[in-house]
């Protein structure tokens, strides 16, 4: 008994020591995902700030635009809150130059451009929420607010921000 537990042990300890975790590019890679090029500001205004270990980025919104509620679904939005994700790591790869240097997801502003009786919002934001955990494991994960908005710049249909924690 004793050493059938041994061996079991050995082989757990053998087989989790291959399991190692991807990095959030080999992640990106194995999803068939691509980041896009990052653009410019829109105004006077920076894409991200890194004051000390922390990284503020500016929001960022996808090419989808209307009202969710009314021109787009609920799952248009999830899709377009996605695309924002994406987005945003191609900033925080330029910001950080290795996506591994991230330590946590701090805090996410999700916005979302809603017609007036539109209440959906936290399911629009999981588009971004589900594809950060995807990329980066437990480190996406993230305190969030999911907020309705009267408008957005160019009418765009999400519009999102964050903070992230860097490797010391």
């Amino acid at each position: 008994m004793y050493r059938t537990k041994v061996i079991l042990l050995f082989f757990l300890m053998f087989y989790s020591s291959l399991a190692i975790a991807q990095s959030p590019e080999e992640q990106l890679k194995k999803l068939g995902l691509e980041l896009p090029e990052v653009g410019t500001p829109i105004a006077n205004y920076v894409k991200w700030k890194q004051v000390d270990n922390m990284l503020y980025l500016s929001g960022t919104g996808p090419d989808v635009f209307g009202k969710v509620g009314a021109e787009l679904s609920a799952e248009e939005g999830y899709q377009a809150a996605r695309e924002t994700g994406l987005e945003i790591i191609a900033v925080l790869k330029a910001a950080t130059g290795d996506l591994s240097r991230i330590k946590q997801f701090v805090k996410v502003l999700g916005m979302v451009n809603s017609a007036p009786d539109f209440t959906k919002q936290p399911a629009v934001i999981n588009g971004f929420s589900d594809l950060m955990v995807e990329i980066f494991g437990e480190k996406g994960k993230h305190a969030r607010s999911a907020v309705g908005v009267a408008a957005l710049p160019n009418n765009m249909a999400v519009e999102i921000e964050l903070i992230v924690e860097l490797q010391d």
